[in-house]
Parts: structure tokens; sequence; C-alpha cells
């Protein structure tokens, strides 16, 4: 019992890790072309030191994979920097729909009636956040298109999702189940050298902006706790209490993050979502969970002689 607790405990405080991504992110004197180059390149030198798995070349496969990763990372920078905290974590929190339409070719899994609710539950949850009033803030200075790159970084945290899960197959990796289980592992680690490939050519080219706290290593503060502890550190702990923790349980406890959130946003930064961003992403969450618990159910209920 114990050791079931602290494998929840390590979820809460993978889901809290997560959650603190758009906070810091808008805490960060850095473009966002900066904070994604320097964030990926720092958690993938945390990986490499963490893991010993991951200290390999990556698979043609991983690195596929990789690439949805990578513009999942640099998505999510951006929007962050672009609109509210809120509305990027929940937009993002939009990929089960992308999954569901993307499943039955790559997974061969098919999209039931109650999938189809689910989609038209989400959709109008994504429709609420583009009736808002959208008004500039500081924090979040250009909201319409943050709210389009944080679209963008749901679609590629789906691809992300499932390339996961197509590594882990058998069809995809038959060698042996221990290069089946570093595979997640692999992709990750690949599209964070990705993605700060990707970034490397923006972000030097771009002077290093100075704060005007008159504190120079702030930034690099907040970017290396982006890298060590709200990616790398953050991932471990899911990857191990995932193996313990039934699907249901975990994908709730996760559900802290988008939770979570726009708390820190507003109290680090003050921001404030709009009430048509709230309800929206209360019915996004709302759908997810319903849709969860219903399918774990389901699956429960097939499995009795």
């Amino acid at each position: 019992m114990a050791s079931l607790k602290a494998q929840r405990f390590k979820l809460i405080a993978t889901a809290a890790l997560f959650s603190t991504g758009g906070a810091a992110i808008k805490s960060c004197a850095l473009t966002s072309w900066q904070v994604a180059a320097f964030r990926s390149g720092i958690a993938c030198l945390a990986f490499l030191a963490m893991v010993p798995a991951a200290r390999r070349f990556p698979t043609a496969r991983e690195l596929l994979v990789g690439a949805g990763y990578a513009a999942t990372m640099v998505c999510f920078v951006q929007a962050n920097k672009l609109t509210t905290s809120a509305n990027a974590i929940f937009l993002q929190s939009t990929a089960p729909i992308y999954i569901l339409f993307l499943a039955p070719f790559v997974l061969r899994e098919r999209i039931s009636r109650r999938d189809l609710l689910f989609l038209a539950c989400v959709g109008a949850g994504v429709v609420a956040f583009f009736l808002d009033e959208q008004r500039p803030l500081d924090t979040a200075p250009n909201p319409t298109l943050g709210n389009v790159v944080a679209l963008a970084s749901g679609l590629a945290w789906a691809f992300t999702v499932i390339g996961i899960r197509w590594l882990s197959s058998p069809r995809a990796s038959p060698a042996s189940g221990t290069k089946r289980a570093s595979g997640g592992v692999g992709a990750v680690v690949a599209g964070n050298a990705l993605a700060f490939a990707a970034c490397a050519a923006p972000a030097f080219s771009a002077p290093i902006p100075v704060d005007a706290s008159g504190e120079p290593l702030r930034k690099w503060i907040v970017i290396v706790y982006l890298g060590v502890f709200q990616i790398a550190l953050a991932y471990l702990l899911m990857t191990s209490a995932l193996r313990h923790v039934q699907a249901f349980e975990a994908s709730v406890l996760l559900l802290i993050e988008p939770v979570l959130n726009p708390v820190w946003a507003f109290l680090v930064h003050g921001e404030r979502p709009g009430a048509w961003a709230l309800a929206g992403g209360v019915v996004i969450l709302a759908a997810t969970f319903a849709k969860t618990w219903w399918d774990v159910r389901v699956e429960a209920a097939s499995a009795l002689p």
C-alpha cells in the first residue's frame, strides 16, 4: 500500500511540475525561440545524464516520433508567449480529438458512438475560446495567434502519443522487450534534440535581453528549471509511476496539470483568462474525464467471463 501511495505521489508531483511550465516560460526574459531552444537542449542533457538507456543513437522510428514531440515543445512555448497560460494548456488538451481521428489509421482502433459525443463536447469547448474578447495583455500580447499555435501544439502532442504507443507495439519493435520499453524515452530525447536544433538559429541570432530587475542569472535559473525539472524529472516520474498505477487513476491525477497551470499564472503574473476560455477549459477537462471513466468501465466489463 505504501508503495502504491508513493507511485500516486509521483504522478501528483509530475502534474505539479508540468503545470508550472506556463508561468515559468512567461517569467523568462528570453525570446520564445531562445526559451524553446535552451529548455530542450538542457532537457536532452538531463535525460542523457539520468537515463543510461537513452545514451544511444535513436532509431528512425524514434526520430519520426521525436519530430512530433519537438513540434509540441516548440509550439507550447510559442503559445505561452502569445496567449494566456490557461488557453495554451487547455487548447493543447484537445489532443484526444486528433488521436481519435488518427488511431484508426495508425493503431487500427475504431471510433465508437461515445467517441463522437466526446468529439462534439471538446469541439464546443474549443469554440468557446474563440468567443472570448481576446484582449491583449502584457503576458499575452497576441491571444488569437497564440490560441491557433496552442491548437497546433495539441495536434503535435496527439502525433507524439500515438507515436509512442506505436513504438511500444510488438510490430514496431519486435527485437526485444527491453528495446520496446526504452522506445518512448528514445523518442523524447530525440524530440528535445530536434527542438533545440530547429530553434538554434533564431535563438542564437537574437540578442540576449537584459532583465530590467538587474538579475541576469534569473533567466538562466528559469531555463535550467524548465529543462531539468519541468521536463526531464517530471517525465521520468511519470513513466515510473505508470507501471504501477491503473490507467484511469493516472489520467485523473494528471488532470491536475491543466487545473493548476492557470493558477500559477495568476499567482505569479496576475494573468486572468476570460470567462469563455475558462468555460471551454472546464468542458474539455470534464469531457476527457468522462470519456476516460467510461472507457475503463467498458474495458473492465469486456474482460469479465
